[in-house]
């Protein structure tokens, strides 16, 4: 009889723990998608202040043109090929300002110190946005890579998460 209660006890640790890790990891894919949601606003808001720059009169024609397809193609692009366009905006805002004085000549304008301070604000957002997303990528991919989780198929149809990979260095001059 006490082998049966040993059994029993051992069965009931056993599917306590794949409840609780199952919660781990439905809990860490909420996290992943809250995550990659403020990362695609962080993202939207920096093409946003750097289209309305663009289209301002603020910048020279040629400076202008760079940001505004670079920017306009990362509100666009298809969702598979967003991080090389993101990587393109930021590239393209390197080169816009590629020089510290072009940022304060350009704050001096009238409502140059306003976008600059917008787009300052939303560049420098979006690293942190996206090292919170890939940091919950990595917990999740950790939790995932368990054998347990995979024999007993704890994270359902669930997507393998992916990282959000690209090019968010900000400009010198913001």
């Amino acid at each position: 009889m006490s082998i049966w209660i040993w059994v029993a006890v051992a069965v009931v640790l056993v599917v306590w723990y794949l409840s609780w890790t199952a919660g781990r990891l439905d809990r860490l894919h909420a996290r992943i998608d809250a995550a990659r949601a403020a990362l695609d606003a962080q993202l939207l808001r920096r093409s946003a202040a750097a289209q309305e720059l663009a289209t301002s009169t603020l910048l020279d024609p040629a400076a202008s043109i760079l940001l505004y397809q670079a920017s306009h193609a990362a509100r666009t692009v298809e969702e598979d090929r967003r991080e090389v366009a993101e990587s393109d905006l930021s590239q393209a805002l390197r080169a816009v300002f590629a020089e510290p004085e072009q940022a304060t000549e350009l704050a001096t304008l009238p409502g140059g110190e306003e976008a600059v301070l917008d787009l300052r604000a939303a560049t420098r957002r979006v690293p942190m946005a996206r090292r919170f997303h890939n940091d919950s990528v990595r917990a999740a991919r950790a939790v995932r890579r368990h054998r347990i989780v995979r024999i007993c198929r704890l994270a359902g149809h669930a997507p393998f998460p992916q990282a959000f990979e690209m090019d968010d260095e900000p400009p010198a001059a913001l």
